[in-house]
């Protein structure tokens, strides 16, 4: 079975939950970025990423604005269920931004990154990281991904939310960023059964099709 959960940065203990302990052989869980365990390249954290890689479930991830772009795209690429990743170790792997996979007989797209709000108190490729944010040629992979499955997917899994979803959880933002509104034109174009997404660190259902994650471990169907 697939399982979605949101935000980790870094925190281990998130993965030592009973929710995830029962995870088994066969089930996989997705996080919905900043996940925060590819961030400094140190001995001690090459060791936590053995670690995860040595979970009996495959664990998955798509990126956040929280998460070290330099050292990700380190790591090798390869196809895996249909679309591209990077191997981190073992059974981790990272999601690639506007790719399908089809994963346990589902079709899911995904689509990490996003804009931090608080990048100007961060230090550019140190803390922050430009490619955060999505890139016209992001978008373009996105969409010819997305064409070649006929516009029609089981799940969407992204790191931030279509705009209009965003502003119904915070009726304070008034303006959206780039990627959400690249988002948001997606929830148009896009025949699809759930939306997750993780940036607003909220656990919250929206209507049957969508669902803010935080710290929640859902099936994904």
């Amino acid at each position: 079975m697939i399982y979605v959960t949101g935000d980790l940065h870094g925190d281990i203990d998130r993965l030592k939950t009973p929710e995830i302990k029962k995870l088994k052989k066969r089930d996989t869980l997705i996080v919905l970025g900043d996940f925060g365990f590819v961030w400094d390249g140190s001995k001690k954290e090459q060791k936590i990423l053995k670690w995860l890689g040595k979970r009996r479930y495959d664990l998955l991830f798509i990126e956040g604005t929280h998460d070290n772009y330099q050292l990700l795209k380190n790591y090798p690429e390869e196809e895996w269920c249909g679309g591209r990743t990077r191997l981190i170790s073992g059974r981790l792997r990272w999601l690639c931004r506007g790719e399908v996979f089809e994963i346990e007989g589902k079709k899911i797209f995904c689509f990490g990154g996003g804009v931090s709000a608080d990048r100007e108190a961060r230090a550019e490729q140190n803390t922050w990281w430009p490619e955060e944010a999505a890139s016209e040629a992001d978008r373009e992979r996105a969409l010819e991904n997305l064409a070649r499955h006929g516009f029609e997917v089981d799940h969407i899994c992204t790191h931030e939310g279509p705009g209009q979803l965003v502003r119904f959880l915070d009726l304070e933002q008034n303006e959206v960023d780039d990627t959400e509104a690249f988002l948001e034109e997606l929830s148009s174009q896009v025949r699809y059964r759930r939306w997750l997404f993780g940036a607003r660190h909220l656990d919250r259902s929206i209507g049957p099709k969508a669902a803010a994650v935080y710290r929640r471990v859902l099936p994904l169907d």
